[in-house]
Parts: C-alpha cells; structure tokens; sequence
C-alpha cells in the first residue's frame, strides 16, 4: 500500500466508529471547507490544509512522502526515539521496516490534541446534557491541556525518523473511536447488572485478558464489584481525561458506571462525590482494541504488521 492510502484508510475507519456519527463529522469537516475559503493573506497560507479532509488533529502523517511504498509496519502504542532506532536495528538484521504506526499522537499531531477534546462535548451532549453546559465544563480542560502541551518536545521523535528516513504516523482519535465503539457495544449487548460483571465481562475479550496476565487488567476504582452498575458508559476516546466538573453533570444525566482506559488522581474524590462508579479498563489493552482493527485491515492489504510497545495483537475475522 501507499503511505497516503494507509493514511485515507485509518481516517475512514476512524470516521465510521466516531460518536458523534458519520453525517456529524461530515457536517463539521464541510464547516471548515466554508472557513477556509473565507481566508486571506497571511492566514490562508498558514492554514493547515489537513483539516479539510482530517477532523482528527491528532491523527498525522508525521514524516514520509504520501506515495511512499509499505509492505510492513512496526505498530505500537507509543513510539518514541528508541522505536525509530529499533526500526533501524530491524531493517540491519534483514526485516526492513517502511512504516513506523504509532498510537499516542507525536509531532503537530501531540500540540494540537486539544482540538480533539471537542469531540467530549457532544458525548456529554448525547447523554442529555445542554450544549452550553457541555461546552462550559470542557473548556477550562481544554485550554489547560493546550497549555500543558505547549513547552514539549513535539518533534523529537519525528526528526529520528527523519533522519533515518523512516516514514512515521499515528492514529490516535481513530483507534480511540474504534476501542469506545467496541468496547460500548459490548456493555450495551451484555447489560451488565453490577459493577463486578463488568470486569467480568471486559475479561472476555482477549486484549484485556492479556492485561490481566501482564498485571495492567480491568479494576474497580471507585465503587466495588457488589454494585449495581447503572447505566454503563465507554470514555475511550476524546483526546485525554476531561476537567473533573464533568461528573456532575454525568451523574445528573443517570449515568451509574464509567469505563476509561484510565483516571487522573485529582478525579477520584469528585466521582465518589457523585457516587458513580468508575472501573480503569486497562490502557494499553484499551488502546490495543482500537489499533487491532486497524492492522486487520493492513494486513488484509498486503501489508505485514509486527507489534510492540504495549500493543496488544489480536487478529479478528
């Protein structure tokens, strides 16, 4: 496959498991096609043509030229310098590596990951919560976390790659959508009536089984396992963690159970405060289901995928 083919394909499997659903996404990617066209001088040159087509900020083609050739792609969930070096190391003892596929967003794709968190809006929207409400808890999050990002070293693991000239991406929100899309359907198939069955039912699915093997399953973090579950909610994807006012707003909507990937410390008081019930999947086996669909899809198109860095592989059908 071409690298922008690989590209089109997670930015379509990415869209078809979003939230906010297909037309949404298509509605807002039209948007910013009217923005653009508004623009002139300085601000139109500087315009990220990606976003046209891209509603993910944090899903890039990072280094490598769109008609590049890949036949196979070293696939993780955070792939850093020491990823880019064992690439090369591979390519010296004969497995040569034209794609490196990373998860957590690197480069342009980890200073704009703010933008993303939008997508928690409409979720929160979904639930029953006012717009103005939703947007009114997420802003303050958002702007910290664009703070926050602004000192790191965005490009560090992409001048590796440069340098070595291996083609690197990630495919954050896409894989996200994919897990949330997943892992929703399945409490919502099994209707579990406590928060143990749950956990019991997470377990079944052999990313996080995996994890419980490597000591990283599914846990009761808040709540325990004797309680009912309520209504059972997925947070996967979205960017990162959202401000911790949101709860409230969860729990009014009726929400009885969160499963996340994970939860900052400062969060834990405020969800007991709200009686929900909060059980912390697993990360890397969260990421792993979403990154899973799409390396089925690579390899179902030629393209050979080897794993590492926490990824979790589990070939579906």
């Amino acid at each position: 496959m071409k690298l922008k083919a690989i590209y089109d394909m997670v930015l379509k499997l990415g869209m078809g498991a979003d939230p906010r659903g297909r037309a949404y996404v298509n509605k807002e990617l039209k948007k910013e096609e009217e923005a653009y066209k508004k623009l002139k001088g300085d601000e139109k040159k500087e315009y990220d043509k990606e976003r046209l087509t891209n509603p993910y900020a944090d899903t890039r083609m990072l280094y490598g030229g769109p008609n590049r050739e890949i036949k196979r792609a070293l696939v993780g969930i955070d792939m850093t310098t020491g990823e880019v070096v064992l690439a090369d190391r591979l390519e010296e003892k004969g497995k040569k590596i034209d794609l490196i596929i990373g998860h957590h967003p690197r480069g342009r794709a980890l200073a704009e990951l703010h933008d993303v968190m939008h997508l928690q809006e409409e979720t929160l929207r979904g639930l029953g919560v006012p717009i103005n409400i939703a947007e009114g808890v997420m802003a303050k999050r958002i702007s910290e976390v664009q703070r926050r990002l602004m000192p790191a070293n965005h490009m560090q693991v992409v001048d590796a790659s440069r340098l070595l000239d291996i083609p690197i991406m990630c495919t954050h929100s896409p894989a996200d959508n994919i897990g949330w899309k997943f892992v929703q359907k399945l409490m919502d198939r099994k209707k579990p009536e406590t928060v143990g069955d749950v956990i019991k039912f997470l377990k079944e699915v052999p990313e996080f089984a995996e994890g419980v093997k490597n000591g990283s399953g599914p846990n009761v973090v808040v709540g325990n396992k004797k309680n009912k579950a309520g209504k059972v909610i997925v947070k996967f994807t979205g960017g990162t963690s959202p401000g911790k006012e949101v709860f409230k707003e969860q729990s009014e909507a009726g929400v009885g159970t969160i499963v996340g990937m994970h939860i900052p410390e400062e969060h834990l008081e405020e969800v007991k405060k709200y009686h929900i019930n909060f059980v912390v999947a697993g990360h890397m086996a969260s990421d792993s289901v979403g990154m899973n669909k799409i390396s089925d899809e690579l390899e179902k198109k030629g393209v050979e995928v080897i794993p590492c860095s926490g990824f979790i592989r589990v070939k579906r059908k």
